[in-house]
């Protein structure tokens, strides 16, 4: 991988996750800089960022990002995760009314546990990845809550509060594709000069 495809992958990164274009350029060039010296030394950039460069740029975007902004993506993110099963549900069933069971609660809960967990770690859902191991977790969950909580509904999911859930996250997915878009239209405001 080059200096330049490393470079290219961070600020791909840090614009995703929502850091301001200031400090994207300090740290793009605070890591060429780095880089740089590496390749003097006759190493390459994976002597810098290691092997995986989309977790380094996540573990320094941690480092970087304050906590309340961190907390505030995340409590965008789950319930829209949670909403999006919810619709699926609905949508399958075809009812505006969907009744929650425990094992249904038990299954979102699960979701949106690894929703967190995964977030947290790499700062993207990794969708494939992410819903296989939210399944793997969440279906056994499911199944032993039925089991000793019975099918009977806990309460009523009208499709009005589903999609309430779900444009919190929508809204973030938009900032995120503008960032993106801005990022690969290589943006004055986002680039290392």
């Amino acid at each position: 991988m080059t200096n330049e495809r490393v470079l290219a992958v961070c600020r791909a990164n840090w614009a995703y996750r929502g850091i301001d274009d200031a400090s994207v350029r300090e740290m793009l060039a605070e890591l060429s800089a780095h880089l740089e010296d590496a390749a003097a030394a006759g190493r390459g950039p994976g002597d810098v960022v290691g092997d995986d460069v989309k977790a380094f740029a996540a573990s320094w975007a941690r480092a970087r990002q304050p906590l309340h902004r961190r907390a505030a993506r995340l409590a965008a993110i789950v319930p829209s995760v949670v909403g999006v099963l919810m619709l699926l549900s609905h949508l399958l069933w075809r009812t505006t009314t969907l009744p929650v069971t425990a094992g249904r609660l038990a299954l979102l809960v699960a979701v949106a546990a690894v929703t967190v967990s995964v977030e947290l770690r790499r700062g993207s859902l990794g969708m494939a990845k992410s819903w296989l191991v939210a399944a793997v977790v969440g279906l056994p969950a499911a199944l032993v809550a039925d089991q000793l909580a019975g099918d009977e509904p806990l309460f009523p999911m009208p499709l009005w509060v589903t999609v309430l859930l779900i444009l919190p996250g929508l809204a973030l997915a938009v900032t995120d594709a503008r960032a993106r878009k801005r990022a690969d239209q290589g943006d004055p405001e986002t680039t290392v000069r």
